[in-house]
């Protein structure tokens, strides 16, 4: 992939993330987003490093002050209890497209196992982060029970089908583009 194609492809998916902030359906705690989707098939089309890269970048961008995440932007934001799943969102990411990248076989299911590893990484970051916040930073405690409650087992079936529609789309996906990069470079 040539130098443009990543600045490309790499800036589309950081605007993809940004937007699927704002496709939300309202769930307590954590709003359930299309972020997730777009994390997952960076790194799974991009790879593990370019992959990572765009999520970073969405990351500062609203750090910077940009109201790109679910609900808004600006450095203050790092103590929001949800900023974690963010910080998950780049974990999970690179290890989603690290897994895809070792695949002998490109098949649905080894997606799936790559979604669903990024999806722990983004739920195990964000709890922990969750849980750190509310308790130790910002003074509005949250038990062990109610954090896994509102966290993961309210917020987790969505990402579930999320891990289900990014193998499928990948699947699909990959070899087109695969086939657009080796057209651009030959």
């Amino acid at each position: 992939m040539s130098r443009t194609q990543t600045l490309i492809y790499c800036s589309l998916f950081t605007a993809l993330i940004a937007v699927g902030a704002f496709i939300k359906i309202p769930v307590p705690v954590v709003p359930f987003t299309l972020q997730f989707l777009f994390t997952m098939l960076a790194g799974l089309l991009l790879g593990s490093k370019r992959g990572a890269v765009c999520v970073v970048a969405y990351m500062l961008l609203g750090l910077a002050g940009l109201p790109i995440f679910a609900e808004g932007g600006g450095i203050w934001y790092i103590f929001k209890p949800s900023f974690g799943y963010i910080i998950g969102f780049a974990i999970g990411t690179y290890v989603t497209g690290l897994m895809a990248e070792r695949m002998k076989k490109k098949t649905m299911l080894h997606y799936l196992a790559a979604n669903f590893t990024g999806l722990l990484i983004v739920y195990g970051v964000g709890m922990l982060y969750y849980y750190i916040i509310c308790n130790y930073v910002i003074n509005t405690p949250i038990g062990v029970w109610p954090l896994f409650l509102y966290c993961f087992i309210l917020a987790v079936p969505g990402d579930i089908c999320l891990c289900i529609l990014a193998a499928v789309l990948v699947k699909q996906v990959k070899p087109v583009l695969n086939l657009q990069l080796r057209r651009a470079e030959g």
